[in-house]
């Protein structure tokens, strides 16, 4: 199962490649092996006949199903996926938009080994992901560069999502501890000309359209616009709404056959109202059901994105290649939200001395951010010591600049409870007036309005990084696989807090490097061992100034710059098989995180202070995948995992042989799609996930020692949606969705202290149209 040096994927066959993963059902359910192309894309042609670089493509193997691509987008990964020491998850476009998922978050949170997080106060800007037990809130990459800020992130410029499991930083640099999420933007060709149309409106208010088209203006130049507006209420919770306003435009100029430029501007304005959800009730040890929706008047949730991206590769000769990709970009998130949580009214309330009532509570945040980066990577396919080797030699450099702040907001209306808290009484909003009813208005309770207060922390970190990696054919049979990378970073954090105002500084090397071996059982199995290294620093959370327990700055300035980094070691053994005439991949793993010189908080997560480098964790498991076509009309995507987290070592005796927050033993996705007729398309998808038990990042759970028992817990669930597509021409199709089929309440993540609780959605159903020109 070796695959082909990398300068077989010639530029030309880089753009028939984009054709053929476009967008249209029917190119996709196209066998890549087929004697004859599509005729709207290739003419008609007989690749083993006419033209090279189609017949590289077809040898390559670029996506033989709607659900299955054989490679991975960042151009390091020389060897196809089934060659590859480790998983990599590949979501396409298909699969995608027939899950009727649209934003990162719904369509990463349904796969295995993936959890969702709240963030410190409740909400981090923008998304949070757990990948195998660690946070991955800063491991999101677009095209290989990374993403930094906690924004709101979109799919209608999406062309595949690949998930990276296990420690990446070889790849990724710092971070990638548990993995890393990579988007794939759509992009400008000159192979095709083609335009699509979506149109979409369903229950709750859901109304979206996106525009896709692709115009060469010449043999060397072409153009691609993408664009999206879209509008819904969440399911099930009228008023909790979403907006999203986006634009890309990409261009490609092919100076010649060996120079490409490739150029794409991104822009996104997301608007939401948001929801903080239920709370967990430690009477019931189950979260409220059907609370009403009580976000305020003026709650939002907002993030606007805007980059610039400037991709060059050259071809030297055949075995030499550069590559160079470049971006700038800004972002602006901010957020004024309620939350909601169980109280009981002070015996000196006025209404009802005692009793148990809901009290509101406001959570709020901003931060802009600006970053530079820019990668550059020389291929190079050659021969040392009568071995053929392929070469990745890369430099890159990055700087990230985070400007934390915060609202400073005046409640207009009169309080109406007095109410028990951890500082003594306080004069509350409630809900439950002293009858125990809802209170009308609830939307206007507060009254709040708003002004953009000081910064409480300005995060800048500036790195420069060196590494190589090499894929070496020892034998027919046996690959091997190693990379080495340094990191060295100037890091300053400007926070103000409890301990007033306080400048960090400090600057360090990271090292980490991954091994592995890749033995071929027969032409179409194989096994695999792979080690791989991954680094956190201290404050690497750029949003989070100096709580401690989260991410943030730990220490005093003196102890932050002597502190240890973070390590992570993995250590995984698994077996990759193509099935069904290559046609489907069958995974299976066996894994081992290990996370040592954990920094740790100290009673109060909002302390500064904390212990530096006491804590170690393990995250050990299984994970299996399924991915292709079972038939020809059969299409499968399916990933399960069954892990085991430990604290093995802690500043607190206690928290040891307990388990990791925010982690599920079990998790489970499975997607089915039927070609029932030429015309007619039914599927749908399975989504399981077990409790999980709410705490802070990389410490044990929340523990009850007088009972025994986790404090904070998020009960399992599982989640069906079906769909169904109809062309009706060969330009037009329409595709049915209906979410949460059974309409089960269901949570995915609670804040340390279970004030919060996301609800998943309610039942839906979207209609869409799709026309192609």
């Amino acid at each position: 199962m070796k695959s082909n040096s990398y300068n077989k994927l010639s530029l030309g066959a880089q753009a028939v490649t984009a054709a053929l993963v476009f967008g249209s059902p029917a190119i996709y359910a196209a066998d890549t092996n087929n004697e004859t192309c599509d005729k709207d894309i290739l003419a008609n042609c007989k690749p083993a006949e006419t033209d090279e670089s189609i017949e590289r493509i077809r040898v390559h193997g670029v996506q033989n199903s709607v659900y299955m691509f054989n490679s991975s987008a960042d151009k390091r990964r020389l060897a196809e996926l089934v060659d590859t020491p480790q998983v990599i998850t590949v979501l396409t476009q298909d699969q995608i938009q027939e899950s009727g998922n649209t934003d990162l978050k719904d369509i990463l949170s349904a796969q295995a080994g993936v959890t969702l997080g709240t963030g410190e106060n409740g909400n981090a800007f923008g998304d949070r992901y757990i990948i195998r037990g660690h946070e991955a809130r800063s491991d999101v990459f677009v095209d290989g560069l990374r993403d930094p800020g906690m924004t709101t992130r979109e799919s209608f410029a999406t062309e595949r999502v690949e998930i990276t499991k296990g420690p990446s930083s070889t790849f990724a640099g710092r971070g990638s501890s548990g993995g890393a999420i990579n988007s794939v933007t759509k992009k400008a060709s000159v192979a095709y000309d083609f335009g699509r149309v979506d149109l979409g409106i369903g229950t709750d208010d859901h109304s979206r359209i996106t525009i896709d088209y692709n115009l060469p203006l010449s043999d060397k130049v072409a153009v691609r616009l993408n664009g999206l507006t879209a509008e819904e209420d969440k399911p099930g919770r009228e008023g909790i709404s979403s907006k999203r306003e986006g634009v890309q435009l990409s261009g490609v100029y092919e100076t010649t056959d060996a120079l490409t430029f490739t150029a794409d501007v991104y822009h996104l304005n997301a608007e939401d109202v948001p929801d903080l959800g239920s709370y967990f009730d430690q009477d019931t040890r189950k979260p409220l059901e059907d609370i009403p929706v009580y976000a305020q008047d003026g709650d939002f949730l907002d993030s606007e994105v805007t980059t610039f991206t400037l991709r060059t590769e050259y071809e030297l000769n055949n075995d030499i290649t550069l590559y160079n990709a470049t971006r700038v970009g800004h972002t602006e998130n901010g957020y004024i939200t309620t939350g909601m949580s169980g109280t009981t009214r002070a015996d000196t309330d006025a209404t009802a001395p005692g009793e148990d009532t809901l009290r509101l509570s406001t959570h709020q945040g901003n931060q802009d951010v600006d970053y530079f980066s820019t990668q550059f990577n020389l291929f190079w396919n050659t021969q040392i010591f009568g071995f053929n080797n392929q070469l990745v030699f890369g430099l890159e450099y990055t700087d990230e600049n985070v400007d934390n702040g915060v609202y400073n907001i005046t409640n207009n209306n009169p309080t109406n409870c007095s109410t028990n808290g951890r500082r003594g009484v306080s004069e509350s909003y409630c809900i439950i007036d002293g009858d125990g009813n809802t209170v009308d208005n609830i939307s206007q309770l507060m009254g709040r309005s708003y002004v953009k207060g000081e910064s409480d922390a300005i995060y800048d970190i500036e790195t420069v990084s060196a590494y190589m990696m090499d894929n070496v054919e020892l034998t027919e049979q046996l690959s091997m696989f190693y990379g080495l990378r340094l990191d060295s970073y100037d890091y300053s954090n400007d926070t103000t807090g409890r301990a007033g105002e306080v400048l960090y500084a400090f600057s360090d090397t990271m090292y980490n490097y991954n091994f592995g071996l890749v033995y071929d059982l027969s032409e179409d199995a194989n096994i695999y061992a792979n080690y791989s290294t991954a680094t956190n620093i201290n404050g690497g959370e750029s949003d989070l100034g100096g709580n401690c327990g989260y991410g943030g700055i730990c220490g005093t300035q003196e102890q932050a710059a002597e502190a240890d980094a973070e390590i992570v070691e993995n250590i995984e053994l698994g077996t990759k098989w193509m099935l069904f005439d290559d046609k489907m991949m069958f995974s299976a793993s066996i894994f081992q995180i290990t996370k040592s010189d954990v920094m740790e908080s100290v009673g109060d997560s909002y302390s500064t202070l904390g212990t530096l480098n006491t804590g170690e964790n393990r995250v050990k498991g299984i994970e299996f995948g399924m991915v292709g076509n079972i038939t020809d009309k059969l299409s499968i995507q399916f990933s399960a995992a069954k892990m085991d987290s430990e604290v093995l070592d802690s500043y607190a005796p206690a928290n040891i042989g307990l388990a990791l927050s925010n982690f599920a033993d079990e998790s489970a996705y499975l997607q089915l799609r039927y070609q029932l007729t030429e015309s007619f398309v039914i599927g749908g998808s399975y989504t399981y996930q077990s409790e999980m038990f709410g705490g802070q990042p990389d410490t044990a759970a929340g523990y009850d020692s007088t009972n025994e028992r986790y404090s904070i817990e998020v009960p399992s669930y599982q989640v069906v949606d079906l769909f169904a597509s109809y062309n009706a021409t060969e330009s037009l199709t329409f595709r049915l969705n209906v979410g949460n089929v059974m309409d089960e309440e269901y949570w995915t993540a609670a804040y340390r202290s279970g004030a919060f609780m996301y609800l998943g959605d309610a039942r839906n159903s979207r209609l869409s149209m799709t026309y192609e020109f």
